[in-house]
């Protein structure tokens, strides 16, 4: 056994540095990581935009604009639109009561002619008076433009039935070659020759207080067969009236 006297020996002790000439201590810095005895200092960024308080309240104002123009918009759209389906607006309606052809004389692909139409016009509603102004009109073969004229304006009170006579006239007008064939085919096979009549008006709707803007009405009325043969210079309609579609 071993001398409990004896001293315990372990390994040997680190060598003191050698104090530094100048004074100062040649102790080496804490390793990386070594955690200090105190809280690191708080971190100020300083990086933030400076918010303009003038720049703030312009945006807040221009977004309440915007939100009072699109709640009047809804709020006027929604008005117009219970007033639309109160008062139910529809279209007129056209008929075409006779169209008579005189003088007519088809020669070297030009053709003279006049044309007198009559039609109808009925306002079926029952809360709105219309007026038609700028009215023109145009009596066509197939596609082909043969004669237009203007209608003086008129009115139609709610629920009203009016007449109206259009005269045209064409004199030596120029017609394509098929044209010009097909009117004379069709006066020696069938009699006579059909016609389209067009017609485009700007049309008011208005009741009481409460007027529409102006929209433009297209009626047209196709094969409006006249009676006139190659012997014949004039010839009535045949079929009796006809109806016309209406479109705004």
């Amino acid at each position: 056994m071993g001398d409990p006297n004896r001293p315990v020996t372990g390994y040997p002790a680190a060598a003191a540095a050698p104090p530094n000439p100048n004074g100062y201590s040649t102790a080496q810095p804490p390793p990386p990581a070594t955690a200090y005895p105190y809280a690191a200092p708080p971190y100020y960024n300083n990086n933030y935009p400076y918010q303009d308080p003038y720049t703030a309240q312009r945006n807040t104002f221009l977004r309440r604009v915007i939100a009072i123009l699109v709640a009047s918009t809804i709020i006027t759209g929604t008005i117009l639109f219970v007033i639309w389906l109160i008062i139910l607006p529809r279209v007129p309606e056209f008929q075409i009561d006779s169209l008579n052809i005189s003088n007519l004389t088809l020669s070297n692909s030009l053709i003279t002619a006049n044309w007198d139409l009559h039609f109808t016009a009925k306002n079926p509603n029952k809360k709105i008076t219309l007026y038609f102004d700028e009215i023109a009109a145009a009596i066509f073969y197939e596609s082909l433009s043969i004669a237009d004229t203007t209608v003086p304006p008129f009115f139609m009170d709610k629920g009203n039935v009016t007449a109206q006579k259009v005269s045209f006239v064409a004199s030596g007008a120029y017609v394509e070659k098929w044209a010009f064939d097909g009117m004379n085919k069709e006066r020696a096979e069938r009699g006579g020759v059909g016609f389209n009549v067009r017609m485009v008006a700007r049309v008011s709707y208005k009741a009481g207080a409460w007027r529409a803007r102006r929209r433009y009405l297209r009626v047209y009325c196709g094969d409006l067969f006249v009676g006139v043969a190659l012997n014949k210079s004039s010839g009535n309609l045949l079929g009796g009236p006809r109806k016309g579609r209406v479109g705004l």
